[in-house]
Formats: structure tokens, sequence, C-alpha cells
């Protein structure tokens, strides 16, 4: 059993290498075709090369256009994408055939470029082969459908518009020459490479510029192609009515323990259960990358039999796996299955034992609390499930009518739905001005049995200065009432960034940090949001972002903007998508 294992992990030890050099072959050759389409005289030597009795390895030519096709092939190799080893395979194969045949004739195989283009394209080869099991990642069934429909109306037009722009900008005196049908193969031709031989053409000359422009043309379509065949799978199954049943038994037995648990129970998550159906990881994908929420739920026990599935899933398809708003109980889990963490935040809690507004300390917050209270404001507290249904949808008309911007924003720490009737457990702060009017609502879901998390705030804009703060210490005052202790408020990022930075003897690297942090609060509200949370003197706990790799990190921060709704969702248009794709995308 022993000297077994010992072979199966040199073999993979050799598969691991063999798809490594496949990855950084690729990677060269990447930059050398970008090199070559900018250094004019290399760009020559190489269509001199692949003219005359001299051959190039594998894929290395001039021009954008093979650039941008071996860096995508480089990128979805190294995500271990299976459809790009096979076509690696095919074409290399094939070239490493032709490499053969060629040296079987004198004048080819007395240059030594030749042999070591042949020597290089078969190492390539071999390394494909040898770490074929290094490439198992699935992409979206409809990938090639798709990748082929893009491929022929790409090319199609493009050509047009490169023979269209042959015509308008030939410099040739002898322009009557050459036919329309030329100046389209002129064009395709030029789409492939801007070193590509134009001596069969005579009666086209056209400026250098009009060559690189059909160029970057070609590789916005393989840009396109690329990203067509392979994206990885979207159409992820959303929680089922069982998946939903089984996270609120969890919930119930387990909730109290993370503050975030409710919003597993966002309708567009997905979720991966350990084979005893103790925990589950909830995640989404988007742009490639499969982004959990919070701390797995479910019995702490049990975790590891939800995250080694859900990383499974992930290498399968070539997804990024992500987790936003982990517990540092949770990070020390998941960094025992190789992800690494980085601290977001802190996110605020408030043990309403401990509340008070006496203390010097508290003299602002108090003024202001008074302030507003004796303008008439009041507060009702109800839970969701004691709301008239009458009620209930005037309360969601003036808090849609309040919303900023059309998006609804949230994702890690927002439910995403107000009002609905499996969400009765949650409480509702209802605030109202002297003459009865309302004018702002607060919503909070269950944290455990003795717990609230907050999740929306709306108010009507012409209300009076610190009327939310007038409703959350309403609730911290009336909490013994409606048997809470303890309240989970606003997730503040980089808070210690602010805290530390602004102490005695804080060093310059941390004060510049933290004046780059103010400075985008402008637009962000990254400071007014720990300023607003710290008036409470609350708990700080922090919450972590956790990933694989830094390098994933770019990828990672855009999904996560996708996912709270501060980016739009970019792609190919929206006919070449089907209508369950764009729904899960």
């Amino acid at each position: 059993m022993g000297d077994a294992r010992i072979v199966a992990e040199r073999e993979r030890g050799a598969a691991q290498r063999a798809a490594a050099f496949a990855v950084w072959y690729l990677r060269v050759v990447t930059f050398l075709n970008f090199l070559s389409a900018v250094w004019v005289s290399f760009g020559q030597d190489l269509r001199r090369h692949n003219t005359e009795n001299y051959f190039t390895p594998y894929l290395l030519t001039a021009g954008f256009a093979s650039g941008v096709f071996t860096m995508f092939l480089a990128i979805t190799m190294r995500r271990r994408k299976r459809a790009a080893w096979i076509l690696n395979l095919v074409l290399s194969g094939l070239f490493l055939l032709l490499f053969a045949f060629a040296l079987a004739f004198p004048e080819i195989r007395r240059y030594p470029q030749n042999w070591i283009s042949c020597i290089l394209t078969a190492a390539f080869v071999a390394s494909l082969v040898v770490g074929r099991r290094e490439f198992y990642a699935k992409g979206d069934r409809s990938n090639p459908k798709l990748a082929a429909a893009v491929a022929i109306g790409g090319l199609l037009v493009t050509s047009l518009l490169a023979a269209l722009l042959v015509t308008v900008t030939n410099e040739a005196h002898d322009a009557h020459r050459s036919t329309f049908l030329d100046r389209w193969r002129y064009g395709v031709l030029r789409l492939v490479s801007v070193a590509a031989d134009d001596s069969r053409f005579p009666g086209i000359t056209t400026p250098n510029w009009v060559n690189v422009t059909i160029n970057v043309l070609s590789t916005l379509l393989i840009l396109a192609v690329f990203y067509a065949a392979f994206r990885s799978r979207r159409a992820v199954d959303p929680l089922t009515e069982d998946d939903e049943r089984r996270l609120r038994a969890l919930l119930d037995r387990y909730g109290d323990r993370d503050s975030l648990g409710y919003f597993a129970l966002r309708r567009e998550k997905s979720a991966v259960w350990s084979p005893t159906g103790k925990a589950a990881v909830v995640y989404r994908v988007l742009g490639g990358v499969s982004l959990a929420s919070g701390d797995p739920i479910g019995d702490l026990e049990a975790w590891p039999g939800a995250i080694e599935p859900w990383l499974a899933e992930a290498r399968e398809h070539g997804w990024i796996p992500a987790v936003m708003g982990a517990s540092e109980e949770a990070g020390t889990v998941y960094a025992r299955h190789g992800l690494d963490a980085l601290e977001l935040g802190d996110e605020a809690i408030v043990e309403t034992a401990e509340f008070t507004l006496d203390g010097r300390a508290m003299r602002t917050v108090r003024q202001a609390y008074n302030r507003v209270k004796r303008a008439g404001y009041e507060v009702r507290i109800r839970r969701h499930q004691d709301i008239p249904a009458d009620e209930m949808a005037y309360l969601l008309e003036r808090a849609d009518d309040w919303r900023d911007g059309a998006t609804e924003r949230g994702f890690s720490m927002a439910l995403g739905r107000l009002g609905h009737p499996d969400d009765g457990q949650c409480m509702m702060l209802e605030c109202t001005d002297g003459d009865g009017e309302l004018r702002a609502v607060l919503s909070f879901v269950p944290w455990g049995p003795h717990g609230l998390s907050l999740d929306l705030m709306r108010r009507d804009r012409d209300s009076e200065n610190g009327l939310m703060e007038f409703m959350v210490i309403e609730l911290l005052n009336r909490a013994q009432e409606i048997q809470i202790t303890q309240v989970s408020l606003n997730f503040a990022m980089f808070r210690s960034v602010f805290e530390r930075g602004a102490r005695l003897g804080a060093g310059p690297v941390l004060r510049l940090w933290r004046s780059l942090l103010s400075f985008f609060s402008r637009w962000w509200q990254i400071e007014s949001l720990y300023r607003a949370n710290a008036k409470y003197r609350p708990i700080w706990e922090p919450r972590f972002l956790l990933f694989e790799k830094s390098a994933d990190l770019l990828r990672i921060g855009v999904a996560s903007a996708r996912a709270e709704g501060f980016l739009e969702a970019p792609g190919l248009p929206k006919w070449l998508h089907r209508k369950h794709l764009e729904s899960h995308g």
C-alpha cells in the first residue's frame, strides 16, 4: 500500500509539472506574439520564418489576434479547462505531424531552427499527454453552439468591415486590378496576422494602420469566441423548496452561531450539503467565481463535510472558490482546506443588556435621540407575521419609494426581499412623525431565538436627521420587551484602519492608508459606516474574505461587487444567452 501511494504521488507530481509546463509555454508564446506585433523587425523575421523553409514552434506568429488567442489558451489551461486541453492537443498534434512530414525533406531539416521548433512543439504535446488528468474543469454544455454562432456571425461581420476598410484606403496605383473578392480575401488574411504575405494581391496597398486596425477587429472577435467557448458553467440550480426547508431546520437549531446565517436563504443562492445533511455551504456563481457568504450553515463538526464537496464542485467546473464575510471561526476551518484569509472589516454587534445612553461618552447620541423624540417621532416594533396584509403592502410601497437607485443591493448581509410570507419571524420597525405619517422603516432578520441582524434601512429623505439612530436606540431600549439579547448592525469595512490610523504614534503607512480610505469614503461611505456604528459602542467582530490564490483577488473583487449590486453584469448580448442562463448567471 505504501509503495502504491508513493507511485501515485510521483505520477500526480509529474502530471502537475507537465501541466505547469504547458501553461508556461503558452504564456511565453503569448508574450512573443504581442512583442512581434509591436516590434516591426521581429514581426518581419517571423514572417520570413513562416514563408520560407523555416518553421516556428506551435502558435508562435506575429499579431495581436494570435497573442490574444494564446493568452486565452494560457488562462483557460491555468483554470484546468478540459475543452482548452482538447483544443490544444488537437491543434498541436496536427502541427507536430506537419513538422514530422516537413522534416522528411532535406531543404527543411538542414536548418537547426526547424529542429528546435519541432522539439518545442513535441515537448508541448508530451506535456499535454502527461498532464491530461490535471485538466478536469467542465464548461457549460451550450458553449460549443454559442461559440460557433459567435465565430460564424463575427467572422462574417469583421471580414466585411475589413474588406470595406481596404477598399476605402487602398493606395495602389493599379487598384483597378483588384476585385472586391480580392479585397475581402486580403482582409481575412489580415484578420489572422499583421505579418501575412501580401505578394499574392496585386493592386492592393494599404497603410500600416489599416492592417493593425483589421487585426484588432480579429482580436475582439477572438475575445468574444473564447469567452463563449470557455466560459464556466453559469446555470447553477438555485435553492429548491427542500433546500430551504432543510436550511431553516438547521437555522432553528444552530442559527445563533452566525448573525449572517439567515441571509443564506436568498433565493438566487445554491447549496452544497455535507453527506450527513447536518451542514451546508451556500454560494452563488458569478464571473467564474463560486462565491460563498458567511459561515457554513449547521453543525460545526459537519462543516468540513460541506466545504470539501463545495471545493470539489468548484474544481470540477473551473470556478474560483471564495468566501465573503466569514467569521474567524469559519476562517480557521476553511484554512484547513487550503484557503487563505484577508480581513475585510468588522461587524458591529450590540449586547442589549450592556447598552445604555448614560455617561459622557454617549452625550452626543443621547442629545440626538432626545431631539428626535421631542419632535414627536414614534417607533412601532412588530414581527412581520403580525402585520396585516394591507399594512404590509403599504410598508412595501413606501420602502420601494425610498430606495436609493433601481438596483437592490446586497448579497452576504441582505435578504433581498421584504414582506415575504416565509419570513414571518423578521422584525419590522416603523417610525412615524408627529402627524402619524410613516417616515422610515427598518427590517431585521432572526439571529437565533434571541438575536436580530439588520437587513434593510429605508427612510424619507425629507425626515428628521438622526432618524435611523433614533429607531435603533428604541429597539435596544425595548429589547427586553421583545426578548432580544443581541443585535447585529452594519458591517464596517477596514474599521481597524480608521481606528488605529487616528491613534497617536500611528505609522506613516497606516496614516496613508487611512487617508486613502477617507478620500474614497466620499463616494462609498466607508468611514461614515464605521462612525455610524461606533456611536453605539458595539462589540467588533472581524469578518474575512477567503481565497485560494492572491492572483484571483481581482476577479473575486469584481464578482463580489456584482453580487452586492455595485457593478452591472458584463457579457455577450442578451440574444446570445438562453433565458435560464440569464436568470441564474
